[in-house]
């Protein structure tokens, strides 16, 4: 339903489409957004999805390589109200996730509007309604939920030389295969998830990657006694406190990696979950590259001081002779580039509520998927925000009725 409103710019007002939402407007199609859509769906709220790309799902659509898995069980990576199929693995494919989200979109009737991009999106104090601008039109809505989440963008390093170097240069995001490096020496920049799953698959494809580690990580095997680590690690923390679960998923992996320091992996001084918790860093759960790296078929290398044409300069004065750079170096929230707001987030993007209070602000903001706790967190960012809707929705539904059986009583009696 289009609408007029009196707005003071009135120029830009009449320059594009002015669409009322009877409900709340989700800026984002990926798994946050979807699970918030869903959640409202069974509230009986009405809601618009905005999405910039053709597609939900555009990271991992578009922007993953082609052998990634779910790093954790797939019980904790569900979106809420429809669980995994049973036949997928404990670990789903990429292609397995994609499909789950799609038929997830298909049952609860989510359809986004796609290719609509949110230039700005504002709180217009004198109306009480937010303001959401897209290419396309501006949409007027009592609710904003912002579910573009903590990988909207990509993270490039202002390394020196880097301009200068006459190899090939892409960020995870463009990697797909490690088959059309067969045979190269290839630096990978970056040591999380995707850096060491990235050098094992250029490993598996007969290049040779040199893993850089800039600082410290935590490596922990992905299961201990056949069981989920971070299963695990969920477990203890019901009953224990947070140190001794660190010592003892410490010790574990011990037994199971033995001592990975002498292989350039140096581990943080604070414990994998603290760390998890407080910084948001995710420890790696090694699928394989470690065994790699203790063969001798992954090198693990120092940080980066400048790039030159065919080579690079380690910050230890060794210079390696490299064929290609893939940046591993992650990704950040967009949210300071289209959202006129800082009481609720900060300048990094993130709420600045520490979790489990960074999903409601005021004037009718929420954000979902910036827990930096994985689909599980976005999750019940989802039904927090859904249930918190709902709830005014539905006595706002109620008072309408009385007010028009009110009415109706009234003309009766005249």
């Amino acid at each position: 339903m289009e609408n007029f409103f009196g707005f003071a710019d009135h120029e830009d007002f009449f320059s594009r489409r002015c669409i009322w939402v009877n409900g709340p407007v989700i800026v984002g199609a990926g798994p946050s957004g979807l699970a918030t859509a869903a959640c409202l769906r069974e509230q009986g709220v009405p809601y618009v999805v905005l999405e910039k790309a053709d597609c939900i799902a555009s990271l991992w659509q578009n922007r993953t390589y082609d052998r990634l898995k779910l790093h954790l069980p797939k019980q904790f990576c569900q979106l809420p109200k429809l669980p995994f199929p049973q036949e997928f693995p404990e670990y789903p494919t990429r292609i397995q996730f994609i499909e789950y989200l799609e038929n997830y979109a298909k049952h609860f009737e989510i359809n986004p509007r796609f290719n609509e991009c949110v230039q700005s999106a504002r709180y217009d104090e004198t109306s009480g309604l937010w303001r959401v601008k897209t290419s396309e039109a501006e949409y007027i809505c009592r609710w904003l939920v912002v579910a573009t989440g903590e990988n909207a963008e990509v993270v490039w390093p202002d390394i020196e030389g880097l301009t200068e170097f006459k190899g090939d240069v892409k960020h995870v995001s463009e990697y797909k295969s490690g088959k059309k490096y067969e045979g190269k020496k290839v630096l990978v920049v970056g040591c999380g998830n995707s850096g060491m799953e990235v050098s094992l698959d250029l490993c598996n494809h007969n290049a040779s990657p040199s893993l850089v580690l800039r600082n410290s990580v935590h490596v922990l095997p992905r299961e201990i006694l056949g069981k989920s680590t971070f299963e695990l690690a969920v477990l203890m923390m019901k009953w224990l406190p947070l140190w001794l679960v660190d010592k003892l998923l410490l010790f574990l992996t011990w037994l199971m990696l033995g001592s990975i320091e002498k292989y350039g992996l140096k581990r943080p001084a604070v414990g994998p979950m603290q760390l998890k918790n407080t910084m948001g860093k995710t420890p790696v759960l090694d699928i394989g590259a470690l065994d790699k790296i203790k063969s001798g078929g992954i090198k693990v290398v120092p940080g980066v001081k400048r790039f030159l044409h065919n080579q690079v300069e380690l910050v230890n004065g060794e210079m390696l002779d490299i064929d290609s750079v893939v940046f591993a170096t992650g990704y950040r929230s967009n949210v300071p580039s289209w959202l006129q707001e800082n009481e609720f987030f900060s300048k990094n993007g993130f709420p600045k509520a520490a979790f489990p209070h960074g999903w409601k602000g005021n004037s009718g903001l929420y954000a979902v998927g910036f827990t930096r706790r994985g689909l599980s967190g976005a999750s019940l960012d989802a039904m927090r925000i859904a249930q918190d809707i709902g709830q005014v929705w539905r006595e706002e539904t109620k008072q309408k009725k009385r007010t028009t059986a009110c009415h109706r009583r009234c003309i009766s009696q005249f």
